[in-house]
């Protein structure tokens, strides 16, 4: 071997040994793998699997903007000083809405486990507050859970929502017909044949419908919720088919030991119309107002419907009459410029008569016995 052999081998021994160690120090880690959002539509379209759980979340909401008009109605025109020379004018009442919507759902052994919260953040007539219309900037409106028929939190009374409202329209409380938002404990049994019964037990809230009646025919607002351990309680039944539905609501007002009810009629007359008929009742024995008969005397009527004229217009219409002779009148369009969002234009109307105010009261707040008004909203659903 000469010296040339041996310097070659020896520097190709070196470069291997220099090679395998190089090798030996880089490692390469292994990637994560990746967990995607997966799609849940077990309980219907939007929902998603939280990532590491069963559980199915759903994000939604809407933003409204409404300008209202004239005397009545809960969007009605404003009244404001003339900034020339101090007079009283009228002016549009105006209110900017964004909720926000969350839902969740997973099975149990015991049913689905559901929860669902609205957030609603509102801006009105220049100020973050709602004052004196019943609201403020931020609100939360509904946080309720539920597990099978059980539902406990905050929510709007059963007394309201197992019937239905009053119609399609904005203002359908011209003639009021429930208390709504309160805090509960309920449970619905639903039979799987169109039958249903609900059970509710509800604390009541402090929105000033109650009207209480003293001595020397003087009137006082009441508060609506309950003032010991026993709460108002509702009851309800429902039974409805292809044609439409019947149902009914009872409840019991626990601070003034009153009674109230409604029963509604609803029928899918064609595939474009539908109709709907509601009546209640109460006693004011010691309250001619409260939170389960908000209307003025013993009985209330309810009626209307929806007609779809064709798929993005819709014309909805309410009529309503009390025993202390108030009449109002709610009619509108509801036009879908594009899916998700809706422009509806609404005119209301109310007669109210003097005579009954003293006796009943007036919820109202009209100065003239017929009144007008109404709004334009515009409604993005997301």
């Amino acid at each position: 071997m000469n010296i040339k052999s041996l310097l070659l081998g020896s520097a190709a021994a070196l470069l291997a040994v220099s090679g395998a160690r190089a090798a030996d120090a880089v490692v390469y880690a292994e990637p994560e793998p990746a967990e995607y959002v997966k799609i849940c539509d077990v309980y219907g379209a939007g929902y998603f699997y939280i990532p590491g759980t069963e559980t199915c979340l759903r994000i939604g909401g809407y933003l409204r903007y409404d300008a209202g008009f004239g005397e009545i109605g809960s969007f009605t025109g404003d009244r404001t000083a003339d900034r020339m020379d101090g007079s009283d004018n009228d002016t549009w009442h105006k209110q900017a809405r964004f909720a926000l919507h969350t839902y969740t759902a997973s099975e149990t052994e015991l049913g689905t486990l559901k929860t669902f919260t609205e957030t609603r953040f509102n801006y009105t007539d220049g100020q973050d507050r709602w004052e004196g219309r019943g609201g403020n900037g931020v609100d939360v409106h509904f946080a309720w859970m539920q597990l099978g028929g059980l539902r406990i939190g905050l929510d709007e009374s059963a007394y309201d929502t197992f019937t239905g409202y009053a119609g399609n329209v904005i203002n359908d409380t011209l003639v009021p017909y429930g208390g709504f938002r309160t805090n509960l404990i309920s449970y619905t049994f639903d039979a799987g044949n169109g039958f249903s019964a609900l059970v509710s037990f509800e604390q009541g809230n402090d929105d000033g419908y109650s009207l209480v009646r003293r001595p020397g025919d003087t009137y006082v607002l009441a508060d609506d919720v309950i003032d010991s351990y026993m709460p108002h309680v509702v009851l309800g039944a429902k039974y409805t088919q292809g044609w439409g539905g019947i149902s009914g609501v009872v409840a019991y007002n626990s601070n003034y030991e009153e009674w109230a009810g409604k029963v509604r009629l609803d029928v899918n007359a064609t595939q474009q119309l539908t109709l709907f008929i509601m009546g209640g009742y109460g006693t004011d024995d010691e309250i001619d107002r409260n939170f389960y008969k908000p209307w003025g005397g013993n009985w209330a009527v309810w009626g209307g419907g929806s007609y779809q004229v064709n798929e993005k217009t819709a014309l909805n219409l309410q009529v309503s009459y009390d025993d202390s002779e108030t009449l109002g009148v709610a009619a509108n369009v509801a036009y879908e410029v594009v899916p998700g969002f809706k422009v509806t234009a609404e005119v209301d109307y109310v007669n109210q008569s003097f005579d009954n105010q003293a006796k009943y009261g007036s919820w109202t707040g009209l100065e003239d016995e017929d009144s007008i008004g109404g709004v334009i909203r515009f409604q993005r659903n997301f």
